[in-house]
């Protein structure tokens, strides 16, 4: 059934249907995810280092090197999450970053989903084997963020 008209004769655009999306699409999307980092690092971390390197013979130490990669990287997820909520990767899977109750990812949800994936990854990938356990099947930083990633299909016209 279509949409009705507003009294200001606009259309109310159709909402997407969302439902969770499954455990081995997000791990794919994750894995996609990483191939397109390196791109991003290349760019933003190789580039300013040879320039640095070749140009004033200097080479930052590791601690800030991983501080640079972190705020790097954080800057390219929260870009995305915030802006669509969808990074490149999960454009291509159809999958879509919400807080719990569907509305967009606030800035500081975004930040701590961030903050928390590093150590759920880093750590054997524990944050991930939660959601083997979890009823919702979500990451152990969805829950802990409030989000949640949802699989987009399309809305399908009722008879």
């Amino acid at each position: 059934m279509p949409s009705k008209p507003t009294r200001a004769g606009v259309v109310p655009p159709v909402r997407q249907a969302a439902e969770l999306a499954g455990l081995r699409r997000r791990l794919a999307s994750m894995l996609y995810e990483c191939l397109l980092l390196l791109g991003v690092l290349a760019l933003t971390l190789m580039v300013p280092m040879l320039l640095l390197g070749i140009g004033v013979n200097y080479t930052p130490g590791g601690g800030v090197l991983w501080g640079y990669i972190f705020l790097v990287l954080g800057g390219y997820f929260l870009w995305y999450w915030r802006r669509s909520g969808q990074t490149l990767a999960m454009q291509t899977w159809k999958l879509r970053i919400v807080s719990v109750d569907g509305n967009p990812v606030s800035l500081r949800q975004g930040w701590l989903r961030y903050a928390l994936a590093w150590p759920s990854v880093l750590f054997f990938g524990a944050g991930l084997v939660w959601a083997l356990f979890d009823r919702d099947r979500q990451f152990l930083h969805d829950r802990l963020s409030g989000t949640r990633i949802v699989l987009l299909t399309t809305a399908k016209p009722q008879d």
